[in-house]
């Protein structure tokens, strides 16, 4: 495969705070490459690291060839950068921000006016265009963020957090776009704390945990991975308390999810056998029962340590 980034144990020390601790991966042309951790991980120090933001402690990290820590400008040319705190400049229209993008990165005037355009109307804002910055809407303002990182067709793109706290619209728009860049020959470091978006987008995902790179995959061979984390969900016909389930042979914890209970365990035929004795018993019907294999978010928790549905994700 064409490797776009390559990182060899690189390391990054805040005095006595090891905040990427040699770490090794790489990045090929046209991949989206998901890079996933609980707070404090090292996520944004990484990405940092790799667009020249700061020179590592130890290692190396090459980008487009050129090495990161001697020559950042050269891999600048060619990198686009969407950062987790990102505004576009507040007094100047839409338009005005991308033609002054396209300035930092020498294009030619007619050029840069065509590329404002054609990425203006792509990302929904060409009616706005004459607006400032600071009139726009959060998901707009995200998606001008991401036109202008776009102005001079990076062969490289990070992304940090894109879509948090955006309307539906706007994410989708932007997942969207990385599937069209992806398969456009970009490579993509996508960094994101939302799990099922790193399942659908990424080709690959790293999870990185005290600095360290825990694992890196596929989501697919991940999951397949964690067979210990197996479950059956089921759904009786009035409520049940999850304690009571606990008990059930081969059961390792039980989880209520809405109006179902989610039943983790290495045994999943003989756990769903149980739980129809468990409502015969007591008389109870049985809603609706589901077998299902480990997902992403059972691999993330397992391996991160924390609860993914309570981590905010504002790693450094």
């Amino acid at each position: 495969m064409d490797t776009v980034i390559r990182v060899e144990g690189l390391t990054m020390c805040y005095g006595e705070h090891l905040a990427v601790d040699h770490i090794d991966f790489e990045v090929h042309r046209g991949e989206v490459f998901g890079f996933l951790g609980p707070n404090g991980a090292g996520k944004t120090t990484t990405q940092r690291l790799l667009t020249g933001v700061l020179p590592p402690s130890e290692g190396s990290a090459w980008v487009l060839d050129h090495d990161m820590a001697t020559d950042p400008v050269g891999a600048k040319e060619h990198v686009g950068v969407v950062p987790e705190v990102a505004n576009p400049y507040a007094e100047l229209s839409g338009w005005d921000n991308m033609l002054f993008v396209g300035e930092l990165y020498g294009l030619a005037g007619r050029t840069s006016r065509r590329r404002t355009e054609e990425l203006l109307k792509e990302f929904g804002l060409w009616e706005r265009r004459g607006d400032i910055a600071k009139r726009y809407s959060k998901g707009m303002r995200q998606r001008l963020i991401l036109a202008m990182a776009l102005t001079h067709d990076p062969q490289v793109l990070f992304l940090d957090e894109p879509t948090a706290g955006l309307d539906v619209e706007s994410q989708r728009m932007i997942r969207g776009k990385v599937q069209e860049l992806a398969g456009q020959g970009v490579a993509i470091f996508y960094t994101t704390h939302n799990i099922e978006e790193a399942n659908v987008l990424c080709d690959r995902v790293a999870i990185i945990r005290q600095g360290r790179i825990v694992a890196l995959d596929t989501p697919e061979r991940l999951k397949s991975a964690f067979t210990r984390s197996q479950s059956v969900e089921v759904s009786f016909g009035e409520a049940v308390e999850a304690e009571l389930l606990s008990g059930l042979a081969g059961v390792t914890r039980v989880e209520k999810q809405g109006d179902k209970l989610r039943v983790y365990t290495t045994s999943p035929g003989s756990v769903a056998m149980q739980l129809t004795d468990f409502a015969r018993v007591r008389h109870m019907a049985i809603i609706g029962v589901n077998t299902l294999g480990p997902s992403l978010e059972d691999v993330f928790v397992t391996l991160s340590g924390v609860d993914a549905g309570h981590e905010g994700d504002v790693a450094r």
